[in-house]
């Protein structure tokens, strides 16, 4: 569902943030990108949602390559999430949810019946919620609510930068099981950045980790714990992983 072929970014004065990553995550699977501080992984999920251009290599959705269309709608049919939900403060939850909608034009009462929808998902019923604004809403409810917009016009790749990163480690235990229990159901392909070697094991069906640019190992926990491919994975792994 997410094919990456020897993506590459280099930015002026010939830095080379990314260097020919690959890799591939078929249908309803997450992975989870990690890495040391500046070794290229926003930048990779940024390239894959055409927020900045690749200087080479290529992205496929499904069938589609990302340069087949023009970069607006490309990132219209890929669910972004970001650390602290992104909401706009002066839109209630409703509206939120339903911006991309909007900008579309679709039918009122699809978008009312889809926001009761994805409400219901995530476990913050319509009439409750809809209408409060994200200031009336705790951290971990407006993230919730980040990703109900994510979801909005159901898009079949979903990618996430640091999505629980500022939740406090109770909150953000808990939409880890939410999560889980969520992607079962829409089997999402999913792709996240995060700091936290812990959440990406909990979470990543595989674990890809960067240093320098590049993917030094890719794989399952297992993979990654079990047999670290050089000393840097075996550093890494014991240094951030606490189970």
């Amino acid at each position: 569902m997410i094919e990456v072929k020897n993506l590459t970014k280099v930015f002026q004065g010939n830095v080379k943030a990314v260097n020919s990553v690959s890799f591939k995550l078929d249908k309803g699977e997450i992975g989870c990108i990690i890495g040391t501080s500046g070794c290229g992984k926003t930048t990779t999920l940024k390239m894959i949602n055409r927020l900045i251009e690749p200087s080479e290599g290529d992205v496929w959705v499904g069938n589609e390559e990302c340069h087949d269309t023009d970069p607006v709608n490309w990132r219209r049919k890929i669910g972004y999430v970001i650390q602290k939900a992104g909401l706009l403060p002066h839109l209630t939850v409703e509206q939120n949810i339903s911006l991309l909608s909007n900008i579309l034009k679709k039918d009122k009462q699809y978008m009312v019946d889809r926001v009761t929808e994805l409400l219901e998902t995530i476990n913050m019923p319509y009439e409750k919620f809809a209408k409060r604004y994200p200031i009336e809403l705790s951290g971990g409810q407006q993230q919730r609510v980040g990703i109900a917009r994510a979801l909005m016009e159901d898009p079949p790749v979903m990618l996430m930068d640091e999505p629980f990163g500022a939740l406090d480690p109770i909150t953000r235990e808990s939409l880890h099981e939410e999560f889980i229990g969520l992607n079962k159901r829409l089997k999402k392909t999913i792709l996240m950045v995060t700091h936290d070697m812990d959440e990406a094991f909990k979470l990543g069906d595989k674990v890809i980790l960067m240093n320098k640019g590049e993917i030094v190992q890719m794989g399952t926990r297992e993979d990654l714990t079990q047999n670290p491919k050089n000393e840097f994975v075996e550093s890494f792994v014991k240094g951030h992983a606490n189970a």
